[in-house]
């Protein structure tokens, strides 16, 4: 099957596409831009290319027929390699509709990780341990981790391990062995209007599994890494590793005590400089919880993600564990143009005027970070948007 990814350079669908070409299938795609996980794609074989006009998918098309075009949910409707897709029959989807198609086809037990909070740890903690004991596994996680790539997949495994992701409804694609569900709170709007809405179909998907466990479930005796989310998603991880193998706890205790993170959580970029993915108030909880277990002045650069999220959320308490607060404009993404875009002095109106500084990515932030550093305090850059690679850009490169 020659499989097409419309936005193969990106953290959805570059990991599936490695995923594909494991599992013996052609893979070629496109992106807007370049990418370290584009590059990787190209040095294994797929025929990638940047820019995404509808001369490279024709022209690989007349080649070799396209069997599948699978697509990112930033892809507009009307954009041209979707219109030449359908034009031209080739059957189009999701990411999920895909994966679910490889589980099925090669006859692997889904163990799925789903949630508002803790996915992607929690997934990349099971990887670590399957690999840890010599077993062979295949996954997907949506970042980067140090001991593998995003997406693999291994002939001899018996199990896929999955970030099962509830926005756009795309975990509902799925039929899992065991679901884990590290926490559950409203989020994507865009998606579910309503609590409501989004407790339904985590409804949905629990009754679509043969078995859940929620961090509720479980106990976290024996993990002693640093907070307590990440010592709360651990304790699924050994949970899951339990109900497939006949490991002692305490042995996963102690393999688990050495996971070395993943990137983009918690993720230390220079002395006293951390970059996290926190964009929600119970994740920027999390995080101060956890750094205020490592030191006792923290500052935060905030980047809010999305607009139409702003309207649902408030920041009452969430940067209690912070000494400053640098906020910055929201970063804007699948946006609804009919909402009023919030400026940053209204989402931080509950905040302490005299802890909040409104800054840009310049470099008087720059400056101003380097001097938190310098007075000892620990400066944690927090966000879903542009700031990750704004700060790799100014203390890294």
């Amino acid at each position: 099957m020659h499989i097409y990814f419309s936005g193969i350079g990106g953290v959805g669908l570059g990991p599936l596409a490695e995923i594909a070409l494991d599992a013996g299938y052609q893979v070629s795609g496109s992106d807007a831009s370049d990418s370290p996980m584009f590059r990787q794609l190209r040095s294994r074989g797929a025929e990638v290319h940047l820019g995404q006009e509808v001369a490279m998918i024709n022209q690989l098309h007349s080649h070799q027929a396209v069997d599948w075009l699978v697509y990112t949910s930033a892809l507009p409707e009307n954009h041209p390699e979707l219109e030449f897709a359908r034009s031209n029959g080739i059957k189009t989807s999701k990411r999920d509709e895909l994966l679910a198609s490889i589980i099925s086809e090669k006859n692997l037990k889904l163990i799925a990780v789903s949630g508002t909070h803790g996915k992607t740890t929690t997934t990349a903690m099971i990887v670590w341990l399957f690999h840890q004991l010599g077993l062979p596994v295949s996954y997907s996680i949506g970042t980067s981790i140090s001991f593998g790539p995003s997406g693999a997949f291994d002939k001899s495994s018996e199990y896929f391990v999955y970030e099962c992701d509830e926005f756009d409804r795309n975990f509902l694609n799925f039929h899992p062995y065991i679901s884990l569900i590290p926490s559950q709170s409203y989020d994507h709007n865009d998606t579910y209007p309503t609590q409501a809405d989004y407790d339904k179909a985590f409804d949905q998907f629990k009754s679509q599994s043969k078995t859940v466990v929620t961090w509720q479930d479980v106990k976290n005796d024996g993990i002693t890494l640093a907070g307590e989310h990440n010592r709360s998603n651990a304790a699924l991880a050994v949970d899951a590793l339990q109900k497939i193998t006949d490991e002692p706890a305490d042995k996963l205790h102690s393999l688990i005590n050495d996971f070395p993170g993943t990137s983009r959580r918690f993720e230390k970029l220079a002395d006293n400089l951390y970059s996290d993915y926190a964009h929600h108030p119970e994740e920027i909880s999390a995080t101060l919880q956890l750094a205020r277990e490592l030191s006792s002045r923290i500052a935060v650069v905030y980047q809010p993600h999305q607009n139409i999220r702003q309207h649902q959320l408030q920041y009452t308490d969430c940067f209690g564990l912070a000494d400053k607060v640098y906020w910055l404009p929201t970063y804007l993404s699948r946006e609804d143009p009919s909402l009023e875009i919030l400026k940053p002095q209204d989402l931080a109106k509950d905040l302490p005027a005299e802890k909040v500084i409104f800054s840009h990515l310049d470099e008087n932030l720059k400056n101003a970070i380097n001097t938190e550093i310098a007075e000892g305090k620990m400066v944690i850059l927090m966000g879903a948007g542009s700031i990750d690679d704004w700060a790799r850009e100014q203390f890294i490169s």
